[in-house]
């Protein structure tokens, strides 16, 4: 028998620890019980506004229950949201390009991605201009869209952001919300979108499932945000260099000069483009999951800290390896279960945290962050002044945890409670490995920032070329909005468990200190910090 490589050896000591152990802890069989729950195929993916969604807002909603939390949405765990959702009509959507009078058409799905975020429906044609990454970050004194005609042009963007940008900065301009503002100003018409082949995340296939599905947006019109863009796409690598024949560039070039951190020309492009997109709307309504731990001190409890995590997947698809259920186990029902987990050892501590806590089990994540938006912007009576949010969206236990990366621990004084739980149980806070993915402003953390409250998001950490990287990398090439993200695939459960009482331990931390969290004076998001409002004394249950 041939020994095994170091690689190989390396791999195998990152199995987990479940496998390696044998009988699991009553803790790690709990928090599996409810993966298992979540994810199992008879909720068909959890896709927003489906029953299986609704069964699993009904599961949760029990087990918070038992755990003695109350209902946070007056008599009842549930908070009605609203949506309207938009489907895009391929049999009668095209995309053409035109150079000296000829069309050039672009094959959906092959060449162009459309997106029903597309509005209003129906015929454009437009020039097209590259605009470099098409952002517009008044802080760093960049601005890709200034001194350009773009009224009524399609810009075409590399998606990423220019050199020497903060990344918080990058992080918060580059949302969708903020670009559309961007883009509304100057009067664009559309936007194409080619990412780079070092940031893409998924393979084409799933960019192709995931963009071509219904798009959502809440129904209120107060509260949405964006402008209306006739044409919203996303373009295969391989397409882009048709776009830029005959302006003497090409995509490659492009590339290289944002990889080595060199401006990027801005140019009209010689084709101009025709579109036409059909859409059908039609209105839904879902649910958040909302439970209240009320303070146990009658000054701090009428302010709050937030365990929020996404219980919505994407459903039913197309079908990869005759598979077409994406059940959605890490994105998200691990991280649901770790909220109710943490539930659960208040329950079992007997801990009564001196400020309310609330656990908000949100919506329509994956249809732009609906639900977390419409709870905060629209909180149930009885929420009280929410002072820190906690997300927990895919925080990925594929390996034992000894570091984890906290999304925002650089912005706020959340970073001190955060050491010293992670102290108590051996694990080292490490930074972002991975700055250029945004992640702050990519979950629901994002909903409660903008209402000024301080917040953290969490994932496994690993150090840059080691075998935990690989297996994360992996996981997001193979498994993000798969099927294969299902039951069958390795947890470190044991693992999950520990990350459950390093969050149960901050919570308390955080929930019982005199004072709230506050924005660091030279974060960029303390813009959105709100004057205090004076706290009402609270009856203690």
């Amino acid at each position: 028998m041939s020994r095994p490589s170091p690689c190989a050896t390396a791999l195998l000591l990152l199995l987990p620890t479940l496998a390696l152990a044998g009988k699991p802890s009553p803790a790690a069989r709990r928090w599996w019980s409810h993966v298992e729950a979540l994810a199992s195929d008879e909720l068909q993916g959890r896709d927003t506004g489906s029953e299986g969604h609704r069964r699993a807002a009904e599961y949760v909603a029990t087990k918070l229950a038992e755990t003695g939390v109350q209902p946070g949405a007056g008599a009842g765990f549930l908070q009605e949201v609203p949506l309207v959702t938009r489907r895009l009509v391929k049999e009668r959507s095209r995309v053409t390009l035109v150079r000296e009078g000829k069309e050039e058409p672009l094959v959906l799905d092959q060449d162009v991605v459309l997106s029903a975020h597309s509005s209003p429906a129906g015929p454009l044609e437009a020039g097209l201009v590259f605009v470099g990454h098409g952002l517009s970050i008044p802080e760093a004194s960049h601005d890709d869209l200034a001194g350009m005609d773009l009224k009524g042009k399609v810009i075409v963007v590399l998606y990423g952001h220019p050199p020497g940008v903060p990344g918080n900065l990058a992080a918060h301009y580059g949302a969708s919300s903020e670009r559309s503002k961007a883009y509304a100003r100057a009067g664009v018409a559309g936007v194409l979108v080619v990412v780079p082949p070092k940031l893409m995340e998924v393979p084409w296939e799933r960019v192709v499932e995931g963009r071509s599905r219904p798009v959502m947006m809440l129904a209120d019109p107060a509260l949405r945000e964006g402008a209306d863009l006739s044409l919203v796409g996303s373009l295969h690598q391989d397409a882009m260099d048709k776009l830029l024949e005959g302006s003497g560039h090409t995509f490659q070039e492009l590339v290289a000069l944002s990889e080595a951190g060199k401006p990027l020309p801005r140019f009209a492009l010689s084709a101009s483009v025709r579109s036409e997109v059909a859409l059908e709307t039609s209105r839904l309504t879902s649910v958040n999951v909302v439970g209240r731990l009320p303070g146990s001190d009658a000054k701090l409890g009428a302010e709050s800290v937030v365990l929020s995590a996404h219980l919505d997947h994407v459903g039913v698809g197309a079908p990869v390896d005759g598979d077409a259920l994406y059940n959605g186990a890490m994105d998200n029902a691990t991280g649901v279960a770790a909220l109710l987990e943490v539930a659960r050892h208040f329950q079992e501590k007997k801990v009564r945290p001196r400020r309310t806590v609330l656990f908000v089990a949100v919506t329509a994540e994956e249809k732009g962050l609906l639900g977390s938006r419409f709870f905060a912007e629209r909180p149930p009576e009885g929420s009280g002044q929410m002072v820190a949010d906690f997300n927990m969206d895919m925080f990925l236990p594929l390996t034992p945890l000894t570091h984890l990366v906290a999304f925002g621990q650089e912005e706020s004084s959340l970073a001190g409670p955060l050491k010293a739980s992670a102290a108590r149980l051996g694990v080292k806070v490490m930074k972002d490995p991975r700055p250029e993915a945004n992640s702050f402003v990519r979950s629901d953390q994002y909903s409660f920032i903008r209402q000024g409250v301080p917040a953290l998001a969490f994932r496994f950490g690993y150090r840059k070329g080691s075998p935990q990287e690989k297996l994360h990398l992996d996981w997001r090439k193979q498994r993000y909005h798969a099927p294969s993200d299902d039951l069958s695939q390795p947890m470190d459960r044991e693992a999950a468990v520990r990350f459950v009482r390093l969050l149960a331990d901050l919570t308390r931390r955080v929930a019982d200190a005199p004072q709230r969290p506050r924005w660091n004076k030279d974060s960029f998001f303390r813009r959105f910090e709100r004057p205090e409002a004076p706290a009402t004394a609270q009856p203690v249950p």
